[in-house]
């Protein structure tokens, strides 16, 4: 190993392990599984760090997958010259794959590659292939480019034949046949003869071709083909398809399986780091391929008997449930009768037809449930267990839970499993279902669940459906319905938030923005930097503690639909608008609240004034502590016990009305307050806002992928420039409030930040920066002026009122203050002809938001006027 890189892991393995120092070894090091100082690893040769306790620990960490940062800029860290004009190829096989370069020397060169789609580039290792093909690995950071870390020659074809090391031995007995050139590279420095296919699915024609007529020529048997193909369903499938063909050809054939434990992938390169090569380990693999390429199921069976020497266990075969039971009585009457035969059997042979005459093999299932993962919510103290059901032939599989209590009987089993897929029916015991659970669920694979959408601050990623974004990159579920980001598994729990983002880069249309500005100007950018705001909205209130709310208002007709559900397509949520409130129960808008995470939360229609008791309960101030992100409201747990459950808010508040919000000033504070009507609008508006209520989901949804990928920029912009212009608001003799400066400067960071995303021309961004400055100081004047219901109630109030102690409707004895009875009030306007601007209960809600004249409480005053006891509303005079 290099010296500078192994004193560097070294050092690291010292510092987070707290590694001693012992010869060539690093030893007593705190294990992080078992926490206990069992830890060792070889100093030289830092690959791989073991668990001492094998029995109750065997941990193993693997120093390229704990210290990734090593192991990725290879092109910077090792910069080729004209000395060593491969030095960044040599270091990635050395270092990243583990091998000797002895015998790879003059087989590959390092090459160049740029992305012309995504504009980044990577040095690569590349490999000859006969043909004037080749095939190169991408090594600089490679996760960048999604799923292309490797590529062939453009236009050159592989199929049919293999690659091969050139100093692979002519006459091995057997031939060991690979997917990948790093696998046969693994299999030869360990002395086995290899062949990479390049692909599971090319089968090598002419290269078999090739190598029987050389038999021939030479006079030397043919090899036994060992398929040594990779452990995922592809490997699997075409495995036993060429095991079939080559047979058929002449060729002996058997197969060699990795078995797959946990989520990590583990193929024969990895198993060569990983000392997982010798020949015990080989006879492991050669028996699993043997299971993979059984004929039956009771061949099956017979194999696994023969190695464990269990006399019953349940197996699958052909996506079906099978269970084995040795009948000891007819095997001991089998084998008396072979032994007494004249077929002149070996020992072994008689065992074997013994063993086919006796055992039982019955199916128990005609599907075949196989548990993938344990799943938990640990605040609702919820689990279940996650099963794929695969069929027989062609049939889709499929996946759903189980709980605890469904596995734990054979009749709850049955039930569920003909519940969850049509026409599977489980036939066994409730002693077969203990038995198998005990050997399938042990050790078993733990993911962790969130139960909303959006983003999640423990795991520091993205999770929208069936696409993640974690670090700058974009992931996609993989076949067992969760997300993978190294040793972290994610998935969402959430079933009532559907986003359809599209990762194809071409298919986004960018004109989009242009659209928005002629439909909407300034207003509708400020709109956009809240929703792509919202999706930084927890980075942002960790940060600084809180982050506005948006209100949109307008009269009917004003477009405030169209560009709510437009901004809902950036995201990839199609056809929705929001949820009214006053519709709903308290505990249906706590669930609203606690669905999704760094998205909006949209509120429609909550202004209305019909009558309802639904709509009367609901009220602005429960919003209050979402400013801050914390819980909107408290449920209790069903465990037993006292604990209650209190998700914080992790998304973000959009008012879409046509009043204004009615509230305290707390609420109004929190306000960033967009007004829209029909003013500007024209025939030419009206084409393009229809065309952006046409634009498929499809086409704008790449935004917040855009958007996401982005995020340290993002956030490095809004960090730094919100106290710049919280300061500049403040200097503005027109805004008093800090939290309006607050709230207005963030708007003013993101609209900056969203530059980074779509092109904001210099102009469109002038314009909604000097908006925001206006709508700060419009937000100020707001809250220091009372409501039009409320200054139409004062001028009423100064017109009826006398001040002669007879005509007056002043009850308070303090000249301080304002005691008046509404009921009184009212009659004396119907008196004089005159009426309410609204309803007495829409006027006394819109009464407690009194500035002018501040509201105190409503109580019982001795009245200066009839010197009895009077109910009144009491307000405090402002001076």
């Amino acid at each position: 190993m290099r010296p500078d890189l192994q004193q560097e892991i070294r050092a690291r393995l010292v510092r987070d392990f707290a590694f001693k120092e012992r010869g060539e070894w690093l030893r007593e090091g705190r294990c992080p599984e078992c926490g206990k100082k069992e830890l060792y690893v070889h100093a030289e040769r830092p690959w791989v760090a073991r668990c001492g306790r094998l029995n109750r620990c065997g941990a193993e960490l693997h120093v390229r997958e704990v210290y990734r940062d090593l192991f990725d800029n290879w092109s910077e860290r090792f910069v080729a010259g004209e000395q060593n004009p491969h030095a960044a190829a040599d270091a990635y096989l050395e270092y990243a794959r583990g091998f000797d370069l002895t015998r790879l020397r003059g087989l590959y060169s390092q090459e160049w590659y740029r992305d012309p789609e995504l504009s980044i580039s990577s040095a690569t290792v590349r490999f000859p292939i006969e043909g004037g093909a080749w095939w190169e690995r991408l090594i600089d950071r490679p996760e960048r480019f999604g799923k292309k870390k490797a590529r062939f020659a453009p236009g050159k074809s592989y199929q049919g034949r293999w690659w091969q090391m050139p100093d692979s031995p002519a006459g091995a007995a057997e031939l060991w046949l690979t997917e990948g050139i790093f696998d046969t590279v693994a299999l030869e420095l360990n002395g086995t003869a290899s062949r990479a296919l390049l692909s599971s699915n090319n089968y090598p024609a002419e290269a078999l071709a090739r190598l029987a007529e050389e038999c021939r020529q030479a006079e030397r048997p043919r090899p036994m083909l060992v398929w040594a193909l990779d452990g995922d369903a592809a490997g699997r499938e075409f495995t036993r398809r060429w095991v079939e063909r080559a047979r058929s050809e002449g060729w002996d054939c058997t197969a060699a399986q990795i078995p797959q434990r946990g989520g990590a992938k583990v193929d024969w390169n990895v198993a060569h780091q990983r000392g997982w090569l010798t020949e015990k380990h080989l006879e492991e693999y050669r028996y699993h391929g043997a299971l993979l390429i059984a004929e039956s199921a009771t061949e099956k069976a017979l194999l696994m008997y023969q190695r464990t020497e269990r006399k019953e266990f349940a197996f699958g075969f052909a996506s079906k449930l099978y269970w084995f039971k040795l009948d000891l009585e007819r095997y001991d009457k089998a084998r008396q009768a072979l032994e007494n035969s004249d077929e002149g059997l070996t020992e072994k042979e008689m065992r074997e037809r013994a063993l086919r005459e006796s055992g039982g093999v019955v199916e128990i299932a005609n599907c075949y449930p196989h548990p993938l993962y344990y799943q938990a919510n640990a605040l609702t103290d919820e689990s279940w267990y996650y099963y794929r059901i695969d069929f027989p032939h062609t049939r889709k599989p499929i996946k759903n839970t189980f709980t605890a209590a469904q596995l734990a009987s054979a009749s709850e089993f049955k039930k569920r499993l003909l519940a969850i897929a049509p026409g599977a029916v489980f036939t066994g015991t409730t002693q077969q279902l203990d038995r198998i659970f005990r050997e399938t669920l042990d050790a078993i694979k733990t993911v962790e669940t969130v139960d909303f959408i959006g983003y999640s601050r423990e795991h520091g990623c993205w999770v929208f459906g069936d696409v993640a974004v974690r670090g700058g990159q974009i992931y996609t579920l993989n076949d067992e319905d969760y997300f993978e980001f190294g040793k972290l598994s994610v998935k969402s729990l959430n079933q009532s938030v559907g986003l359809a983002i599209n990762l194809a880069r071409d298919e986004y249309r960018s004109d989009w923005l242009n659209m928005l500005w002629a439909c909407f100007g300034p207003k509708g950018v400020v709109a956009l930097a809240f929703w792509f705001g919202s999706l930084f909205a927890e980075q942002i209130r960790e940060r600084q503690k809180s982050y506005p709310f948006l209100e949109i208002i307008g009269e009917a007709g004003s477009g405030k639909s169209t560009l709510v559900e437009f901004l809902w397509k950036l995201v990839g949520r199609r056809d929705y608008e929001g949820f009214d409130p006053s519709k709903s129960t308290a505990a249906a808008r706590a669930r609203n609240f606690a669905q999704v995470s760094g998205l909006p939360v949209v509120l429609i229609e909550g202004d209305r004034d019909t009558e309802g008791a639904k709509q009367r309960a609901f009220d602005w101030n429960e919003l209050k502590t979402a400013y801050n992100g914390r819980s909107v409201r408290a449920t209790g747990v069903k465990n037993g016990g006292n604990e209650t459950r209190e998700p914080p808010f992790r998304g973000t508040i959009v008012i879409a009305q046509n009043a204004e919000v009615t509230s305290s000033d707390a609420i109004l504070q929190r306000l960033v307050h967009l007004s829209f009507d029909k003013a500007a609008h024209t025939p030419e508006t009206k084409a393009l806002a229809e065309q952006l209520e046409r634009m498929p989901v499809e086409a704008v949804s790449g935004f917040v992928l855009a958007a996401t990928t982005r995020e340290n920029k993002v956030l490095e912009a809004v960090f730094e420039r919100v106290p710049g212009y919280t300061d500049a608001l403040l200097a503005n003799p027109e805004i008093k409030s800090v939290r309006i400066a607050k709230n207005h400067a963030q708007m003013q960071a993101l609209v900056d930040a969203l530059r980074s995303v779509v092109r904001l021309t210099d102009e469109q961004h002038r314009q909604t920066k000097e908006l925001l400055v206006e709508m700060a100081i419009e937000r100020q004047r707001a809250i220091n002026a009372d409501h039009p219901y409320v200054q139409a109630f004062w001028e009423l109030f100064e017109h009826v009122d006398s001040k002669t102690t007879e005509e007056s409707i002043n009850h308070s004895r303090d000249p301080e203050l304002i005691a008046v009875s509404l009921v009184e009030f009212e009659e004396r306007l119907a008196r004089r002809g005159l009426r309410l601007p609204c309803d007495m209960t829409e006027m006394k809600r819109h009464l407690r938001t009194s500035r002018v004249r501040r509201f105190v409480d409503i109580k019982t005053v001795n009245s200066r006027i009839t010197n009895a006891s009077k109910k009144c509303w009491v307000f405090r005079i402002e001076r």
